[in-house]
């Protein structure tokens, strides 16, 4: 971590997102990522431009997918539960999935694939300990709603409402090994309680040694 982000609580925006500024720090220039859901392949662009990436994506929705193949980015429209299985081992140096695999049906299925195809994967999540969603359920008796997770029950995309204790114990369970976890509330930093006080988590993990 730089002097600059321990003096400052703050995380830059990149492209209007705290998690990419983090992806930004995390990818090494010259690799090989692969983004999981990369939509119109905006992350996968900048750091292509930026940090001369080799630049792979995944996505459902065909019509991002040609914005991102209209970006540069060798993108292809696919189920990202099963687009894994056709790469080998270790074929990417990065594979990113931000903000997803709450969504997805077998998430640690996928994450063991990430880590099977990818030397270290960088997975976002929103943490559901978050203290405001912990106080919508409360005093509400309902599926918690708040600006962050603002969905019904019946129409929420998320199926999985797991926080950042539950995935640290998952990877102690796993035996992965977290080279960087980095913890968001907004744009700002939190350095402690990530469990209560961080609405959004990145994690660098790999397999262990």
């Amino acid at each position: 971590m730089t002097a600059a982000r321990q003096s400052d609580p703050f995380v830059r925006d990149l492209l209007g997102r705290g998690d990419y500024a983090i992806f930004s720090e995390i990818v090494a220039p010259q690799t090989c990522v692969l983004d999981l859901g990369c939509g119109d392949g905006e992350l996968l662009s900048w750091l292509a431009e930026n940090k001369d990436v080799d630049a792979r994506g995944v996505e459902m929705d065909a019509a991002k997918v040609q914005k991102a193949i209209a970006k540069g980015v060798s993108c292809y429209q696919g189920n990202l539960e099963e687009c894994l299985a056709d790469y080998p081992d270790g074929a990417f140096d990065y594979v990113i999935l931000s903000q997803t695999l709450q969504e997805v049906r077998r998430p640690l299925q996928v994450m063991n694939e990430m880590l099977r195809v990818g030397r270290r994967a960088i997975v976002a999540f929103p943490n559901f300990g978050h203290w405001r969603v912990r106080l919508a359920h409360l005093f509400t008796g309902r599926a918690p709603k708040t600006t962050r997770f603002p969905h019904e029950w019946y129409d929420s995309p998320n199926i999985h409402f797991f926080t950042v204790d539950d995935f640290e114990i998952l990877a102690a369970r796993e035996n992965w090994t977290i080279e960087k976890r980095v913890f968001l509330d907004g744009n700002r930093e939190v350095k402690m309680l990530p469990n209560l006080l961080a609405e959004t988590a990145v994690y660098l993990v790999r397999r262990h040694a």
